[in-house]
């Protein structure tokens, strides 16, 4: 296996007169056998990105290493890769046997070679029984694990993954999703894996890669990135449902203030954030707290001293374990989501008092939508 290591890659792609810059000086360093996931709305680079390493997009600028050897002019076919598809491009005349062993021939393999290696990745990926069968008569998750085999045996360097388990249905996404941990865990190889579903990268990755608009927003493990989201673009991707973000501005109220909104949703800052956001007073910033720590209260008072914001709720959308709700200020102007205990009784066009757990709350900057360090 190899590392991968990208240095200031772009992709600018010409359409007439228009330069469109895809990629926007992307540095990443991928560890022998680490698991990196590439994650961000479409449009976001991410398929460009991992194309780019297989040698199947030209690099406009910047430099891309697999191991020590710079790829940049290298042909795809000499990259020593293995890319999966979101479509699985199975050769429909010919066996699953065939199909895996299709690229091996193509490479000058001898056949006392290749049927070992294809039955060993049959082994692993428990396909063994489907070896005869053409494609037409696997289901999707099958044809998908014969998909994986056939990168398998190719025995390469870097395995790319072009977000594979999108046109699965959810029950074998979940399936996929495991399976293709057990394989890095079991081959300890390097994989890169793009995709726009954030809890395949919460799960799947050592690491995840947070694009928007061409440019890296955040590298990190899942959890750091969940707990200590760089910005707002991350806080809003990372998490489902999102994160609250709540533009206000900070006053002195005996002790500090989040206010928006008029005066109709006021939160009180913990004492142990006045250091940090005292010199901030006046300006504007950006409150976020996750669904899962805002909770209801009885009266005026929430939990650990702050203050409850009143709210009607819009919208109860109970998810078997949980209640979702959707609850707006008397202005308007400000929404928040919450997580509620599956008994909770509310229903829509109720008023009720939520606070915000004091030791969860992140703050950013209005103007450059940065995370401010916690204390």
């Amino acid at each position: 296996m190899a590392s991968v290591t990208l240095v200031g890659v772009r992709k600018i792609y010409q359409e007439g007169p228009r330069a469109r810059v895809a990629v926007d000086g992307v540095d990443l360093a991928v560890l022998d056998g680490e698991f990196v996931v590439l994650v961000g709305p479409s449009g976001c680079g991410k398929s460009t990105t991992l194309r780019m390493i297989a040698g199947l997009e030209s690099i406009s600028a910047g430099t891309v290493r697999i191991g020590e050897r710079v790829m940049n002019d290298v042909a795809a076919k000499d990259r020593n890769i293995a890319m999966v598809f979101q479509n699985y491009a199975l050769y429909p005349h010919m066996t699953v046997l065939e199909n895996m062993a299709f690229g091996l021939k193509l490479r000058g393999l001898p056949a006392r070679e290749i049927d070992p290696r294809v039955r060993e990745a049959a082994a692993l990926l428990g396909i063994t029984p489907l070896l005869e069968r053409r494609p037409r008569h696997l289901s999707g998750g099958e044809q998908q694990r014969v998909a994986l085999g056939r990168a398998l045996v190719r025995k390469p360097d870097v395995f790319l993954f072009d977000e594979p388990l999108s046109n699965l249905d959810a029950k074998l996404r979940v399936q996929m999703r495991r399976e293709i941990a057990r394989l890095h865990r079991e081959l300890r190889a390097t994989m890169l894996y793009v995709t726009h579903d954030q809890a395949e990268a919460m799960t799947l990755g050592d690491r995840i890669v947070v694009l928007n608009g061409g440019q890296v927003q955040q590298i990190d493990t899942p959890l750091e990135t969940y707990r200590r989201p760089r910005n707002t673009f991350v806080a809003g991707f990372i998490g489902s449902p999102a994160m609250n973000l709540l533009p206000g501005v900070l006053v002195r109220h005996g002790g500090l203030r989040f206010r928006a909104d008029g005066d109709a949703f006021a939160v009180d800052i913990p004492p142990v954030w006045e250091r940090t956001l005292a010199p901030r007073e006046g300006r504007p910033v950006i409150l976020g707290v996750r669904p899962e720590d805002v909770r209801p209260t009885v009266g005026a008072a929430g939990g650990g001293g702050m203050a409850g914001v009143r709210l009607r709720l819009d919208l109860v959308e109970p998810v078997g374990q949980e209640l979702l709700v959707s609850a707006h200020s008397e202005g308007g102007a400000q929404e928040v989501t919450a997580r509620l205990a599956p008994g909770s009784q509310v229903e829509p066009g109720q008023e009720i008092t939520l606070s915000f757990d004091p030791d969860a709350l992140h703050f950013f900057d209005a103007e450059t939508r940065k995370r401010i360090p916690a204390p």
